[in-house]
């Protein structure tokens, strides 16, 4: 079975509907409340474990109601959580997020997840070490995404840097990673080029190993000296929350099997998971993907 150890965030997504957003101190009343297991890690977690992962989740969450609530849940997904730390002075992280008229607002709080340090890493080293691959996301302090590169590099072990939200990161850090995972928008972001310049041209010119998403146009990715163009897969879209996290997952579960074929049945995963609402509940099975990939081969 793939093993695969996921750094990274725990949120409770807080999501208000209404009809349109509320001005400055106007009082709006809304169509509906949900809570939302969330946070780009646990997602991941949660994706990795779907598709058939044995998954180990490092990071944090607040002593809280919130907190019990996420630890549940992971847990319920049979995700090994003997690294994520249960913290009594910080509350879980949640993601504050308005949806109105089509589009979204959403205010994090980092909570617990700003706690999640370069010890809390490098204490995980020996499930770090049997891991077959490490996802790490950009929700979590930066010197830790540093420590899970480094320490990724030193065991050997594939790290795959998804850099969300994006910033500028040390080219020094990009190239400790096995690969990396923006949009379009993130890759203009993170190595500071221009965003009207065609991605394309970027991408010949830098050697990181990059996979660009570009929604319904697929995904672009450099195999060697290469760029290669896997086209997206067609399926009725419902939510596309959590798409990007499902990708992530599926790269560092079939990565074994190669780049090219890793990308496929990424890309494959992603679109199974926006034909449902909502981030993990959208999240498919390896059963489903295999399926999809059989249906449209």
């Amino acid at each position: 079975m793939v093993q695969i150890a996921v750094v990274g965030s725990i949120n409770m997504d807080l999501v208000t509907v209404a009809s349109r957003f509320a001005d400055p101190g106007e009082t709006l009343i809304g169509e509906r409340f949900l809570t939302v297991a969330g946070g780009k890690g646990a997602n991941q977690a949660v994706a990795a474990a779907r598709l058939g992962a044995r998954v180990s989740m490092i990071g944090a969450v607040g002593a809280d109601l919130f907190g019990d609530q996420l630890w549940q849940g992971l847990q319920s997904e049979g995700i090994d959580l003997s690294h994520v730390q249960r913290l009594a002075d910080t509350a879980t992280g949640t993601a504050s997020i308005s949806v109105a008229e089509g589009e979204n607002r959403i205010v994090i709080v980092a909570g617990a997840n700003a706690r999640v340090a370069p010890e809390h890493v490098l204490a995980a080293e020996a499930t770090l070490a049997t891991a077959d691959a490490i996802l790490v996301q950009m929700e979590i302090p930066l010197a830790t995404v540093e420590a899970t590169l480094r320490l990724g590099r030193k065991l050997g072990v594939p790290v795959i840097l998804n850099p969300a939200p994006a910033q500028a990161l040390p080219r020094e850090w990009l190239e400790l990673a096995s690969h990396i995972t923006p949009n379009q928008h993130e890759l203009a972001i993170l190595i500071d080029a221009p965003a009207e310049r065609d991605f394309r041209t970027v991408l010949e010119q830098q050697s990181l190993p990059l996979v660009m998403t570009r929604g319904g146009e697929g995904v672009w990715f450099r195999n060697g000296d290469q760029i290669r163009h896997q086209p997206a897969f067609q399926v009725e879209v419902v939510d596309t929350t959590g798409a990007g996290d499902t990708f992530n997952a599926a790269l560092a579960v079939f990565l074994g099997e190669g780049i090219e074929t890793a990308v496929c049945k990424a890309a494959a995963a992603a679109a199974l998971s926006i034909t449902r609402l909502g981030a993990q509940s959208g999240m498919p099975s390896l059963a489903a993907v295999e399926a999809l990939l059989e249906q449209q081969a």
